[in-house]
């Protein structure tokens, strides 16, 4: 029971992490936080019963850079939603094109990096998309850091978890549909 996992809300209701019930009561027991949802179960001792919490929200706010997402061809297809950015057809089968071809300058990063079909890679071949009579569907660009990604594993089994996740609802639907990566 002490070690279920409970989500642990910034003072501004942004998750920050995932932690165990023990780690939380203690915050809790320390003033330094507050429940906003109970879990299953309670911790009991001789003299009292514990609900366990399942969320938790701290009383100060934690200042932290936001975390970068890294560039992998795993996150160029999620950015892209495993869509070719050349022809829109939705597939598992991808590539990873250089908008500006790497022996003409381009750049590896978020903002040249795009995913395509085989055929569109192979038609498009080492020119830029006006080069090859092609447009993009989306210009390119690093995705935005979500909260989402801090509790995504754990937050499929925890129903009273999703109100606090705001990229929940945009990003189920997607996430569940190609969760085999």
């Amino acid at each position: 029971m002490v070690n279920s996992e409970v989500l642990v809300l910034n003072q501004n209701y942004e998750p920050l992490n995932v932690c165990n019930a023990r780690r939380a009561v203690v915050l809790l027991d320390r003033g330094k936080a507050e429940v906003l949802e109970h879990g299953e179960g309670a911790i009991k001792t001789p003299s009292f019963s514990l609900p366990l919490p399942s969320v938790i929200r701290l009383i100060y706010l934690i200042r932290r850079p936001r975390p970068q997402r890294r560039l992998t061809r795993r996150e160029i297809f999620l950015r892209d939603r495993y869509t070719c950015q050349y022809c829109g057809k939705q597939t598992r089968d991808l590539t990873i094109d250089h908008v500006v071809p790497r022996h003409r300058g381009g750049k590896h990063s978020w903002d040249n990096l795009v995913s395509a079909c085989p055929a569109c890679n192979r038609r498009k071949a080492g020119h830029t998309p006006a080069e090859a009579h092609m447009r993009l569907l989306h210009p390119p660009q690093a995705p935005r850091y979500a909260s989402y990604y801090v509790c995504h594993r754990h937050a499929e089994s925890k129903d009273n978890w999703l109100k606090f996740i705001p990229e929940w609802e945009r990003l189920e639907h997607h996430t569940v549909r190609y969760a085999g990566e």
